[in-house]
């Protein structure tokens, strides 16, 4: 929704219906920036090998749980900083909740390991690029979020813009999670975190300017 068109539905009155907002061609398009991410993730990356056998331990589904809550928080987040007039008071709640869950399970999990493991768990083996990894699978997913809510009416833009990078990030996390080989959750609350935070801060910084109407 452009200001034009806002400023005319305002405008008319209120036994006037605002306009319908062309669901279906933003559903397609999100959509779109989802799978160049897979493509992406299975042609440079490729599907772990030993997928099955992580998919039977509990760590992988923490992971799985961790990454889809928090795409879930930033897809509603982003709806509703999108649409005038939506309720944003339990947003942060909804963020916080599965960063403070991954976070109490890493706790235990370092309380429980030995000493000598604790290095290991929160480390792993791909420290060094799991987090842009993440954000570079986040592009195509973070550019088709901003394209769809150019198209709308956000007012808060670098909330809204945080929002589209956190929803773009967590969601690229939930597909890189079918290559990475890292289960533990110190890792997943730190370094998982981090390659969210990415696209996040990027959409902060970017927000008022490529949202702006």
């Amino acid at each position: 929704m452009k200001t034009d068109d806002l400023i005319n539905m305002l405008a008319s009155g209120p036994d006037v219906l605002a306009p319908t907002l062309p669901v279906r061609r933003f559903v397609l398009f999100i959509s779109l920036g989802v799978l160049v991410s897979i493509v992406m993730m299975v042609t440079f990356l490729g599907l772990r090998p030993n997928l099955a056998a992580l998919a039977m331990l509990p760590a992988f589904w923490i992971k799985i749980l961790f990454v889809t809550t928090l795409a879930g928080a930033g897809w509603i987040a982003s709806v509703r900083l999108t649409l005038p007039g939506s309720r944003t008071d339990m947003l942060p709640i909804l963020i916080a909740v599965p960063i403070l869950l991954i976070w109490s399970a890493a706790a235990i999990s370092l309380i429980d390991a030995a000493p000598q493991e604790r290095t290991q768990l929160f480390w792993g083996s791909t420290w060094r690029y799991c987090p842009f990894l993440i954000a570079a699978l986040s592009l195509p997913i973070f550019v088709a979020i901003l394209e769809v809510m150019r198209n709308l009416a956000p007012t808060r833009l670098r909330l809204a813009g945080l929002a589209a990078g956190l929803a773009a990030g967590a969601t690229a996390a939930t597909v890189y999670s079918l290559h990475c080989p890292e289960i533990e959750a110190p890792f997943i609350g730190f370094w998982y975190l981090l390659g969210i935070l990415i696209p996040s801060g990027a959409g902060a910084l970017i927000g008022p300017r490529i949202l702006r109407w």
